[in-house]
């Protein structure tokens, strides 16, 4: 079965934010902060609420029987509704195993309104077994299903105060985790015009998740140790067959492979 390891990335969609405040002619950085400032008025806090937040990069790391890549979907001059009709396609293309972290609480449910707001069609997605029986107990849309596996809902057994951070995570298994980004960086990268970096900030999520995930195929079974260290040193070799910057900055980070270094065999 192909395996779909997904992050999105996202800025506040300012045209919206116009619309709901009335904001007229301000600049698109002026809005974002309204609507920011808003956002903190009412909760407490400037995260903006689902349908507020534009996607504005989608990567993905996907393991096929055969074969391993990393990649943004679509180029930089993408639109939204380009990138997220492409996430959808491969669903339908692949019918894979979605992993995330946190996908459950954030990225589905914004891909969800975003794509309502662009109209995108995605019936394999939303299959729930009306069409195709074998999704009746196992589909990409119910939390305790394995379609979609949010491993932060999974190692934190669904409990709200056990959760943490994919930083945190990674960070324990020894990953190279955020590398200098971070998601609430991503609006003022943005504005700076660095897509980019912020893509490129999407895939490095993605690997860690990627690496994150082979370690929980190992404790639950799913792999054998010999199999386990063979899957990771593909992701290496990957990594280290393309001349991308931050493919390397990530190597660089990791540090070498597990038969250099004296802490234990799965690093």
């Amino acid at each position: 079965m192909p395996v779909f390891v997904f992050d999105i990335e996202t800025i506040p969609d300012v045209e919206l934010g116009r619309r709901i405040y009335d904001l007229g002619d301000l600049s698109d950085k002026q809005v974002g902060y309204v609507m920011q400032a808003k956002r903190r008025e009412e909760s407490g806090t400037e995260f903006l609420s689902y349908e507020q937040q534009r996607v504005v990069a989608i990567s993905v790391a996907l393991r096929t029987r055969d074969t391993f890549k990393v990649w943004s979907l679509g180029d930089q001059n993408a639109s939204e509704a380009e990138i997220i009709q492409r996430f959808y396609d491969g669903i339908d293309k692949f019918t894979p195993d979605l992993v995330s972290w946190n996908g459950g609480g954030f990225d589905l449910p914004v891909l969800h309104y975003r794509a309502l707001r662009h109209g995108i069609v995605a019936p394999r997605y939303w299959e729930s077994g009306e069409e195709d029986q074998s999704f009746r107990f196992n589909n990409y849309l119910n939390r305790y299903h394995s379609r979609h596996l949010d491993l932060m809902d999974v190692l934190s057994s669904f409990q709200g105060r056990a959760r943490v951070s994919l930083q945190a995570a990674a960070t324990l298994l020894g990953l190279p985790g955020k590398l200098g980004m971070s998601g609430d960086k991503v609006w003022d990268a943005y504005l700076d015009g660095q897509l980019e970096v912020i893509r490129n900030y999407c895939e490095t999520d993605v690997l860690n998740t990627f690496l994150i995930y082979l370690r929980f195929e190992l404790m639950r079974g799913r792999l054998m140790r010999d199999e386990y260290h063979a899957e990771v040193a593909r992701v290496r070799e990957v990594l280290a067959a393309q001349a991308k910057p931050h493919f390397q900055e990530f190597l660089a980070a990791w540090g070498p492979p597990p038969d250099v270094i004296s802490q234990g065999p799965c690093t």
